[in-house]
């Protein structure tokens, strides 16, 4: 199947969003907003960097991918509305298998509404795709790192490590019924865009999404609000089935293994109670798992770990391309 057939099979028959003027079709697509902020974000996605055929079967490939994109629109409160495509093809992908890989991000797409409006294809030696993703958030209320302030909660969505541990049973070979639910968290995260799009009736909260590794996203937070952020090791949610793992295993994945696709935030305590009720309705699991105060040592922002009375400055380890 040459370039211009791929694109054809693969483009939508109809669009969901009202903004859409043009889709695909013409050298580029034509959106109008006027109500609302746009917010933008890119990732790319190489093979055997970010996925392999050893643990991620196309249709994962393509779900994993728009994932990742989503989860940076949740992370600043914007609702998703469109995304790019741009793709590497190798001569060893058949084009069921781009199929297929499409097919993913279309079944995460309709879930929210998301429209396919163009991409490019070119051939090359490793498969890569480069996704952009638009969405859109009430003027004023995105949400930024810079936001925390001394005195506010620390919480997270959900529980971490489950991504890292369901790579660990793929590449391990030790998949069994018991560990399915890791093997999905990895292979089909749940970007937290409900959760976070209710959350736009309160005026101060910062977000970050859980993609590096919750030290990194810990640092990021700090340094952008030049804040020190105490994080609770005792409070860290992780699943019951994680102990399975060593201590040492269990450590790595919940602060350093990212991919997990959660998100991390900092409100103040006064709309703690806010977020309680949002992360009711929305059937989200939320955990309080420390506080910041006030920046005393580094301009530039700390993370600290607390485990029983010990108290360890908490690095930036996650994972770093191009380190």
């Amino acid at each position: 199947m040459d370039e211009f057939s791929f694109i054809n099979s693969i483009k939508p028959s109809t669009y969901r969003q009202s903004s859409m003027i043009k889709g695909i079709g013409d050298d580029a697509a034509v959106i109008r907003e006027s109500a609302e902020d746009i917010v933008t974000a890119v990732d790319v996605f190489v093979e055997n960097v970010h996925f392999s055929r050893e643990t991620m079967n196309p249709f994962h490939i393509g779900y994993r991918a728009l994932a990742a994109n989503l989860s940076d629109m949740a992370a600043m409160g914007a609702t998703p509305t469109y995304y790019l495509v741009g793709a590497v093809v190798p001569k060893n992908w058949s084009s069921g298998e781009l199929h297929e890989i499409f097919k993913g991000m279309r079944h995460l797409a309709d879930k929210y509404a998301v429209d396919l409006i163009g991409g490019d294809t070119v051939s090359g030696s490793e498969l890569t795709f480069s996704i952009t993703v638009f969405g859109k958030v009430r003027k004023d209320k995105a949400r930024y790192r810079s936001a925390a302030r001394p005195g506010d909660i620390v919480f997270v969505t959900g529980t971490l490590g489950d991504s890292q541990a369901g790579f660990h049973i793929l590449t391990n070979n030790q998949q069994s019924e018991s560990n399915s639910y890791f093997i999905k968290k990895h292979r089909m995260p749940t970007p937290q865009i409900e959760f976070a799009n209710a959350l736009g009736g309160i005026n101060r909260l910062s977000l970050n999404d859980i993609s590096d590794g919750l030290a990194n996203e810990a640092r990021e937070i700090a340094e952008a609000s030049k804040v020190t952020i105490n994080l609770l090791d005792e409070a860290i949610p992780t699943s019951s089935n994680l102990n399975q793992f060593s201590l040492s295993l269990q450590h790595q994945w919940k602060y350093f293994g990212g991919e997990d696709f959660e998100l991390m935030g900092t409100v103040a305590e006064g709309e703690w109670a806010r977020v309680e009720e949002t992360a009711e309705k929305t059937n989200t699991l939320i955990t309080k798992v420390g506080n910041v105060t006030l920046n005393e040592h580094d301009k530039h922002g700390e993370v600290y770990l607390f485990q029983g009375v010990k108290k360890q400055v908490l690095k930036k380890e996650g994972y770093t391309h191009l380190k």
